[in-house]
C-alpha cells in the first residue's frame, strides 16, 4: 500500500512539474489557446503516460488554467510512432502537445531509425 502511495506521489509531483513547464513559459509570453488543446498520448489508455496526461488535464480544468479545454487523445500504434508522427506533422500547431515516456527514444531504435523527429537526436539520448 505504501509503495503505491509513494508511486502516486511521485506521479503527481512529475505531473505538476510537467504542468509548470508547459504553463509558465506560455503565461510569460501571453499566449492563450484559441481552440481546444490536444494532449497526444503515444500509448494506449490506462498506462502511465495516459494517467499522467489525464491528471494534468484534470488540474488544468479544476484550476481554470486555460479558457479552452484540454483533450487527451491516445494514439498507441507502432509502439508510439503513430502519436509521434501526429505531433511531427503538427509541429507548427501550438494546440497540440505530447506526453511521453522512454519510447520517444527507443521507438526509432526499434524501427531501424526510419522515424526521424526534427530536433531530437534519439540515438544519442537512448540509454542515458
Amino acid at each position: 500500500m505504501l509503495r503505491y502511495a509513494k508511486s502516486g506521489l511521485a506521479s503527481a509531483s512529475a505531473a505538476v512539474a510537467v504542468l509548470a513547464a508547459v504553463t509558465i513559459p506560455v503565461a510569460a509570453q501571453g499566449w492563450e489557446p484559441s481552440k481546444p488543446v490536444e494532449f497526444i498520448v503515444p500509448a494506449g489508455t490506462g498506462g502511465g503516460a495516459d494517467q499522467m496526461a489525464r491528471f494534468v488535464q484534470g488540474v488544468v480544468a479544476k484550476h481554470t488554467l486555460m479558457k479552452q479545454p484540454m483533450v487527451v487523445i491516445n494514439k498507441p500504434g507502432g509502439a508510439g510512432a503513430e502519436g509521434f508522427l501526429d505531433i511531427k506533422g503538427a509541429s507548427k500547431d501550438p494546440h497540440k502537445i505530447v506526453i511521453t515516456l522512454s519510447n520517444l527514444f527507443t521507438t526509432p531504435l526499434r524501427d531501424g531509425g526510419t522515424l526521424q523527429l526534427e530536433g531530437v537526436d534519439t540515438h544519442r539520448h537512448a540509454g542515458t
